[in-house]
């Protein structure tokens, strides 16, 4: 089959493709940006890139009209302006006039379980995303599913967070409000069936675990899979507002996401009987205890397939951000390390793939800590994102409050763009250059765009830091797991606009 999948990029769009692929069909991935789309060579053969954005109609025109099915997996958590509501109706209405002009017999829409009658706005949009596409002429298929457990989804992340960074947590009344967990490798599972079934066709089914639990359960459920003793305290005087500020302090999350999920969960989402897909799928889901042991399986194998924060709308980025791909050359101010070094230049590469997460910094690890908490009080990103795995990195993994622009390792090349909240914009660039000896040179670049003098006066403000700072990260990088370091200093270059 031919099939069209939106939201490639997303957490469950990364996971879905390659069983799509494994299962014989071709799919057409429709991406904003290409350039962020990074497609293991595995799939490239049944794989086609289109370009498109489901905001702008005109750019909808050139995609394949001969398509068998289609996936809508396009939503966003974090999206909670004025006009979030606006935007995700026109976004499937767009979608659903170019449909109507395909070969399609069905399109997959994974959505929210919402049966309670008031409902937050994303699930109230989520609703009406599901009214608008069953108005077309292609057939629809929708999937309510609750909380999705699964390594580096966004509850679960969260939930993780709380468990293992407070021992004893006061906590907001939503804590009692039920849901019905289920495992994402059970979401996949049903994504995959319901595709060209023919008795799923123009349906809605509610997809959940065996187990229905309050979200104060799934805490202390996740702390005794964990080993760990905690204490929930809930208090009533906690508004939506300021269990969004303690949500957003305390785990990794944005504050618009947090406030996205503290409003959606004050429903109960628990799937409705009458609504069950066992009788068309039959299928034994995993239970709660299970989905976080696979979980956390997984994060201990180095094998998170997708993370949450992979999607733009989990952070501050502009959705442009590629177009930051090369450093300007000029109205920059740069700090330029050089460290030369003879040990196996693979090592030192393996130690710049490394950078951030549980490995750190390489250097005062604690001024970088102090500048994710500055950057998540004032509603950046923080430091705590982490990354998705501990040794390797592609084009648009996060790290940290890092975005990753460039991960060129046969070229040895890696290249950053700030996430934080700045006065401006701000570059993180590592290359590897051989030497004509058979050494070879690690080259450090910091580079700051300012915006006015704010800018300016933020980055020399920093200077005296940067000296302590990006002199000792390059020669830790460099002689990290060298029994003899080698003594060849760091070489900085001037600071220069």
């Amino acid at each position: 089959m031919n099939i069209l999948l939106t939201g490639a990029n997303g957490y469950i769009g990364q996971r879905l493709l390659p069983l799509l692929v494994a299962a014989g069909h071709h799919v057409v991935c429709l991406v904003r940006d290409p350039r962020r789309f990074e497609l293991p060579d595995s799939l490239s053969a049944s794989v086609t890139v289109a370009e498109g954005d489901l905001l702008k109609p005109e750019t909808l025109a050139q995609l394949p009209l001969e398509i068998d099915a289609a996936y809508y997996l396009v939503h966003s958590m974090s999206g909670h302006d004025k006009d979030f509501f606006r935007l995700e109706q026109q976004s499937a209405l767009n979608f659903r006039d170019y449909l109507d002009r395909t070969t399609a017999r069905q399109v997959i829409y994974l959505s929210g379980i919402a049966n309670d009658r008031a409902l937050s706005v994303h699930l109230r949009s989520r609703k009406g995303v599901e009214k608008i596409l069953g108005k077309g002429r292609v057939p629809l298929t929708v999937l309510r599913a609750s909380i999705i457990i699964g390594s580096g989804s966004a509850s679960f992340e969260i939930i993780r967070d709380l468990v293992e960074k407070l021992p004893v947590m006061i906590t907001p009344r939503w804590l009692n409000s039920r849901c019905q967990p289920i495992g994402i490798r059970d979401v996949m599972h049903y994504l995959t069936e319901v595709l060209d079934n023919d008795a799923c066709r123009g349906r809605s089914f509610d997809i959940g675990g065996p187990d229905v639990l309050t979200y104060r359960q799934m805490l202390l459920e996740l702390a005794a899979a964990r080993g760990y003793r905690r204490y929930i305290v809930t208090v009533p005087v906690l508004t939506p507002r300021l269990s969004s500020w303690w949500l957003f302090l305390v785990t990794r999350t944005t504050f618009s996401l947090a406030q996205s999920l503290v409003e959606s969960l004050r429903n109960d989402t628990v799937a409705n009987p009458k609504r069950s897909i066992a009788a068309v799928v039959p299928h034994t889901c995993m239970s709660y205890r299970q989905a976080v042991d696979l979980a956390f399986q997984r994060i201990e194998q180095n094998e998170v397939v997708s993370s949450w924060s992979d999607a733009l709308s989990s952070g501050v980025m502009p959705r442009n951000y590629m177009d930051h791909i090369r450093i300007p050359q000029y109205g920059l101010l740069q700090d330029r390390q050089t460290l030369r070094f003879t040990r196996d230049p693979q090592q030192v590469l393996q130690n710049v793939w490394s950078i951030g997460g549980e490995r750190g910094w390489y250097k005062v690890d604690w001024l970088w800590r102090i500048r994710g908490l500055m950057d998540k009080v004032v509603g950046g990103v923080g430091l705590r994102r982490g990354r998705r795995s501990p040794t390797d990195l592609r084009a648009g993994d996060p790290l940290d409050f890092w975005r990753v622009l460039v991960a060129d390792r046969a070229q040895g090349r890696l290249l950053l763009y700030a996430e934080m909240k700045l006065p401006g914009e701000a570059w993180l660039q590592f290359r590897l250059l051989p030497n004509d000896d058979g050494s070879h040179t690690l080259e450090q670049l910091a580079a700051f765009r300012p915006r006015g003098l704010a800018g300016r006066l933020y980055w020399y403000s920093l200077v005296p830091f940067h000296f302590i700072i990006f002199k000792g990260m390059i020669e830790n990088i460099v002689h990290y797991g060298d029994s003899v370091p080698l003594p060849q200093p760091a070489v900085p270059a001037k600071q220069h606009a």
